[in-house]
This record gives structure tokens, sequence and C-alpha cells, in this order.
């Protein structure tokens, strides 16, 4: 933990600082989904054999925010870190996790579009996709994940995945500090602001709505501010978004790139 947060430290003290260095480095796509099999033969050729795999959610986010919040941003950043890593491809991003009980109905499923599968069903997917690139050449899988119910089924997929490829090239990579740095530093900066506990929230409030401003405003409705707030916890918002806006969530998602780019990186060193 005293590693992660000296991290996210590190991260935010960069948070303005430019990280395209490795951009000549990097596929002219680090999509996969953008790419054609030749292109992406191509670029593991060239050295790209770093993946990562983000993992979303479609959840509901109170009236003010789009069920796929976490599926955009988890997308978005990772583009963002993938850029800054340079020789690394982005996989689909995973829009289907565990989000608890569907009948009856439980956590987010007590609200209209959540989507909520089993955790052994999650972990085969995220195995089965892991397995499938290193067959292809891909050396070091990353797992990183934008909610928080599920980090601990990440992890476990990861260290399962170590066990079964010792002795060969192959990593499977955990990346708690994507999720984390939501949590730690951006919370603190938010504090710094003058934002207060009660806006900042737990999900849907002042953090979560500030993240998805910096990511794709167009997901966020401010009309309803007035209302997620009125109407919160029934309404599934917990905080209070009316304090959000994009500059404050900029502070978060470039934390998060940075943490998550400085984590990434010392993973790899560490394998070398």
């Amino acid at each position: 933990m005293r590693r992660l947060l000296t991290l996210f430290a590190a991260a935010f003290a960069i948070s303005f600082s430019p990280l395209a260095h490795a951009a000549s480095a990097t596929p002219a796509r680090v999509f996969l989904e953008d790419m054609s099999s030749p292109e992406l033969q191509d670029a593991l050729r060239q050295g790209a054999t770093t993946i990562i795999i983000p993992v979303g959610g479609t959840e509901q986010n109170g009236p003010h925010m789009a069920l796929g919040k976490h599926n955009v941003r988890v997308k978005v950043l990772a583009g963002r870190i993938a850029t800054a890593l340079g020789k690394t491809i982005v996989a689909p991003v995973l829009p289907y996790v565990p989000e608890g009980s569907i009948t009856p109905p439980r956590l987010h499923m007590r609200w209209a579009g959540t989507i909520s599968i089993p955790d052994e069903a999650f972990k085969a997917v995220l195995d089965g996709a892991a397995r499938s690139f290193r067959q292809h050449g891909f050396t070091d899988i990353v797992l990183i994940g934008d909610h928080g119910g599920y980090q601990g089924q990440l992890a476990a997929v990861a260290a399962k995945l170590n066990r079964d490829w010792a002795g060969t090239p192959a990593r499977a990579h955990f990346i708690a500090a994507y999720y984390l740095a939501t949590q730690s530093a951006f919370i603190q900066a938010l504090r710094a602001a003058g934002v207060g506990e009660a806006q900042i929230g737990t999900h849907a409030g002042t953090a979560d709505t500030a993240l998805m401003l910096a990511t794709d405003p167009a997901l966020v409705n401010p009309d309803e501010y007035a209302d997620a707030a009125k109407g919160a916890p029934a309404n599934g918002v917990a905080g209070d978004p009316r304090a959000a806006t994009a500059a404050l969530g900029r502070l978060g998602t470039d934390g998060v790139v940075n943490a998550t780019v400085a984590a990434i990186r010392a993973e790899l060193n560490a394998k070398h």
C-alpha cells in the first residue's frame, strides 16, 4: 500500500506534464477492435507485446448520468495509458460484470438498465481473453477495472494465469493503481478544492460525475443534478453531483493515467 501511495503522489505531482515521449513507439492505432489482423501482426512484430484489458460495467448512475459510464471512461483512459506507454494495445472493453444478485435484485440491480453476471462467468471471460492474447504473441496482459466491486476478481484471475504461465515469458498484471487513484489522491484533491464529503459521495456524486465530465460530457445531464441530489439515495445516488466540473474531473483522470502508467512500467521493469 505504501508503494501505491508513493506512485499516486508522484502521479499527481506530474499530472500536467507530457506523457507523449513514448508516442513514437506507439502503433498508429492502439485499439484492437479498430485494427485488422495483419495490422495487429505487424504491431506485434514491431514490439507491441503489451495489451490492456479494460473492464467497465453497465449500471445505473442516477438520473443524470448514462448507464455506460464505466465502459466509456475506462476505454478513453486506457487509450491514453497505452499511448503514454508506447508499444501497447487496448483490448475491447468488458461491459458485463458482477453487479449483485439478479433475482431478487440487489445493489445496482434494483434500478433499470444494470446488467449483472455471476463471478465465475466474469472470471472465465477474462481468463479466456488473456489466454487468447498470449496465444497471439502478447507477453504482458494488463488488467484494469473502473468499478470497485470486482477488483478482487481481477487480482484472482491474474494470479491464476501467472501460476499457469510459470516458466514462460508471459505474465498477467493486475494494476490496482488504476482504481485506487480515484479513491485516494483524487478525493484529497477534491477536498483541497473545497468540495465537502457529502458532495463527493461514493456513487454518482461530485467525484464520479466530475470524472465523467472530463471524459465524455455528452453522457452527463446537468439539468438533472438537482433531482439527483434531492432524490438520493433512493434514486441510486450516493453524494451530490452539483459541484462537479470538467476541470475537477481532469484532476482525477490525469492522476489515474499517470498512476497507472507508473505502475505498469514498474511491473514491466520488475519482470526484466
